[in-house]
This record gives structure tokens, C-alpha cells and sequence, in this order.
């Protein structure tokens, strides 16, 4: 992901209805954003969700010269995806990235935005990071991940979560992993509000939410575009701070230099407050004071964790709005008493404030937490691995593709299995005075 100084206008009201000429060849004309393009490359090996997004509402704010599809689809299978599709698709993808990139006034980092449970998302997903790696050695890897929840419909995807978590341990410098089902819990939790009343006329009429079309028409039905808007949220406010002005802004590349004490520990936990960002909800707003409470509770949390009985090594606050320093300062102060830190990091708080809230909000709140709550996501990932692979099923789709040997399988689950110990040894420290604390062995 790159950045530049002309382009980020993000819905800011534009003072004057005249047509202007911004960066890139961009205008804008009566406060419409005519021509800038997404600085970002589609990658699918099947067209249906490309095509989807082409004919869509964004269809404009993608560069269709940077998208790369094929027509097959990579099966359900992290091999396919990483081993076939890599090679083939390496040299396009790399064209694509460099054009990208060249553009850039400030490259600060690259967001790889991927799921774990299929064959393309997970395979050349995270062959991608390699690729990134090393073309672009100094640049910092961001990957938010989708991880397939246990009612998943693709039998396969434990499997290519593994294979995918062993790339993610290697090569990625953070980690963002995020629930399908703690993203349909939040969703869910809109529709029961929607369906209370207790909204009223805060909703638009002919919002994502309540229109016959819109995603809540069926309750049985998963909300993908509500849900995959409430990621977007998270990235928008990961990235508020190179977009807009102000009083404690936070690079990007200042996330992983604290929020990451050790190379392999790169999983931040994030949450968001206000929950329901969707642009066309406006709820109430939370009081300031309950807005931090919020971030570390259970049910604000994007994946299925409770970091308030875990063990915290880090811990960034994002504000965006009217919020001061002393405020942020004293809920710190506030919350510090029921969250247990590492000994050797009592005050591994990172801060920022953005002047500029989301739209429809007075302010907002994304937390990132490296925290051992990430642990029991991982455990439960390895079992459902290993129920399929002791019996071997569905293994020959795998090791038929050339490259491919049962030796990833175990090393795959062993790199998993580390990083679960590592986890362990700091919760073993939770119930020990700070004195007696042994030196932890980490893995470097």
C-alpha cells in the first residue's frame, strides 16, 4: 500500500462545486471523485468476484489494467493456488506491483487483504508475501487474514489454513486475523437491532441493512458485503492517520516496531468501536469513556477472544475524532488495573489521534493488541487439522500436484505447534510475581 499527497479526499465535504485536476490525472467535480484509482491489484483465479466488482458501485475505483484472474479457480486447494498459480502468475503480478508502486510518493507498507480457507486466497495468497518479500525487502508486509470458521462449507480448509499459517509465521511482518464468525455475530447483532426497532429512523431508508435486496433479506443467509464493510472499517482506520491530520498521528510502519517484541509473535487482535460502522447505521454514540471499555471486551473483538483474561505484550490505541490526549491518557489509566501485561513491558501502550472521525460518528476507536487471546483460534485451527489428517482425507489432491510432498503437511502443523508453545510460555508467566519470572525462550 502506497500513499499519496493528492489523493486522499475519503468523502471529505469539498469546498468549491468547480471541477478541479488533483493528482494521477484525477478530478473531481461538484465534490465527486471523477477518475482516481484504487493504488491496488485484484488477484482471483476464477472471474466471478471480479467481474462482480467491475459491474458493481466500485467499478470505477478500480484500475482495470491491474487485476489478474483465470477462469479454472484453484479447487479448494492451498497447492494449486501456491504451487501452480504461483509460478505461472509470478512475473504478471510482479508488473502490476511495480507499476503500483512507482506511484507511490511515500511506500509505506503493502496490505495483502486474503482468506485462509480456499485455494487461491490462502495458496497464492501467501505466495505473494514471498514474492513481496523479496522484491521489496525494506517494506513492510501487512496481511489481514479471514480465517474460516468451524461451520465452514469447504471440507479442505484446515488444510489450507495450515499450509497457509507456516507462509504467514515466514514472511509476514503483522497480521490482522479476523473470524467469519465473529463478523457474522456483529452483523447479527445489527440485524436483532434492526428488527427491535431500537434504530428507528437512524437508519436509511434504502440502507445496505433494511432494502429488500440488502443483505438482511433472509436471516439465514451470511451478510458478506456488511460483513466484509466491517474489514474495510478496520483498514480505514488503520490507515486514518497517513490520510488525515492529526495531534498524535502513527506510521504504519510504527505499528510493528511496537506492537511486535519478537519476529514469529506478529498476530495483533483488533477490535472496533463504535461495533457497527457500517456508513449508512448511525447509532447513538457511545460515550467516550465506554468507547475505550468497549475495545477490550469480548464482543467488540474480530475474532472469537477474550483479551482481558489473556496476557497482553503490546497494546495500540487508534482514535479518531474530537479527543484529547488527557483523555486518552486517563482511560489508560482507568483500564490498566484489569489488564495483565508482560513483566518486561508494563508500559507497552502505543497512541494516536486523528482529528478527522469516520463518517456518521463524533469518534471512533480501533484497538490492536498482541495478546495470547490469539492462542485458542490457532489451537482450534490444529485440531480440525488433525482430524482430517490422521485419517489422510483429501490428501492426494494435494500431493498430486508437483512440488507438493506430505513433509509440508507436518512441517506446516509443526511451525503451527511452535508458535502455540510460544504462547504457552507467556501465559505461564500470568500467576508468577514479577521477580520470579524465568527468561522466556523465544524462537528468533
Amino acid at each position: 500500500m502506497g500513499f499519496s499527497r493528492q489523493e486522499h479526499w475519503s468523502g471529505v465535504p469539498l469546498p468549491s462545486p468547480e471541477c478541479r485536476v488533483v493528482g494521477d490525472g484525477g478530478t473531481i467535480s461538484k465534490g465527486k471523485i471523477c477518475s482516481l484509482k484504487a493504488r491496488a491489484v485484484l488477484i482471483d483465479m476464477e472471474e466471478g468476484v471480479v467481474n462482480e466488482i467491475l459491474q458493481g458501485p466500485l467499478r470505477d475505483v478500480f484500475d482495470s489494467k491491474q487485476l489478474i484472474t483465470d477462469i479454472s479457480g484453484s479447487g479448494n486447494n492451498w497447492a494449486v493456488g501456491h504451487k501452480v498459480f504461483g509460478s505461472l502468475y509470478q512475473e504478471k503480478i510482479l508488473e502490476k506491483l511495480r507499476k503500483s508502486a512507482e506511484h507511490c510518493d511515500c511506500l509505506q507498507c503493502f496490505f495483502i487483504i486474503h482468506s485462509m480457507g480456499g485455494g487461491t486466497g490462502s495458496g497464492l495468497g501467501t505466495f505473494l508475501l514471498k514474492v513481496l518479500e523479496d522484491e521489496f525487502p525494506e517494506v513492510y508486509r501487512f496481511v489481514t487474514s479471514i480465517y474460516p470458521s468451524g461451520e465452514d462449507d469447504v471440507i479442505t480448509s484446515p488444510y489450507n489454513s495450515i499450509l497457509a499459517m507456516k507462509e504467514l509465521n515466514e514472511h509476514a511482518d503483522c497480521v490482522l486475523p479476523i473470524d467469519n464468525q465473529s463478523l457474522f455475530d456483529i452483523i447479527s447483532k445489527i440485524d436483532l437491532m434492526v428488527n427491535s426497532g431500537k434504530l428507528g429512523a437512524a437508519i436509511k431508508p434504502k440502507s445496505l441493512v433494511t432494502s429488500s435486496t440488502g443483505v438482511f433479506k433472509k436471516r439465514q443467509e451470511k451478510p458478506f458485503d456488511a460483513m466484509n464493510n466491517i474489514v474495510a472499517n478496520l483498514l480505514l482506520n488503520l490507515t486514518s492517520s497517513a490520510r488525515f491530520e492529526g495531534s498524535l498521528n502513527m506510521d504504519l510502519n510504527e505499528i510493528s516496531m511496537n506492537l511486535v517484541p519478537f519476529p514469529q509473535l506478529h498476530y495483533l487482535v483488533s477490535s472496533l468501536t463504535p461495533l457497527y460502522t457500517l456508513a449508512d447505521v448511525n447509532i447513538p454514540p457511545r460515550r467516550l469513556d465506554q468507547m475505550f471499555s468497549d475495545a477490550f471486551s469480548r464482543d467488540h473483538q474480530l475474532i472469537r477472544a477474550d483479551p482481558r483474561h489473556s496476557l497482553y505484550l503490546a497494546c495500540a490505541l487508534m482514535v479518531r475524532g474530537n479527543v484529547q490526549i488527557s483523555d486518552l491518557r486517563r482511560n489508560i489509566e482507568r483500564l490498566k488495573p484489569s489488564l495483565q501485561f508482560v513483566s518486561w513491558n508494563q508500559e507497552g501502550w502505543k497512541t494516536s489521534l486523528c482529528s478527522v472521525p469516520p463518517v456518521g460518528h463524533s469518534h471512533s476507536l480501533l484497538a490492536l493488541a498482541n495478546n495470547t487471546c490469539v492462542k485458542p483460534t490457532f489451537i482450534e485451527l490444529r485440531e480440525r487439522f488433525l482430524r482430517l489428517y490422521k485419517k489422510k482425507a483429501h490428501l492426494h489432491h494435494y500431493l498430486q500436484i508437483e512440488g507438493m510432498e506430505e513433509s509440508c503437511f507436518t512441517e506446516a502443523v509443526s511451525s503451527l505447534s511452535a508458535l502455540i508453545q510460544e504462547y504457552n510460555q507467556l501465559d505461564a508467566t500470568k500467576s508468577m510475581p514479577v521477580e520470579d519470572l524465568p527468561r522466556l525462550n523465544v524462537a528468533m
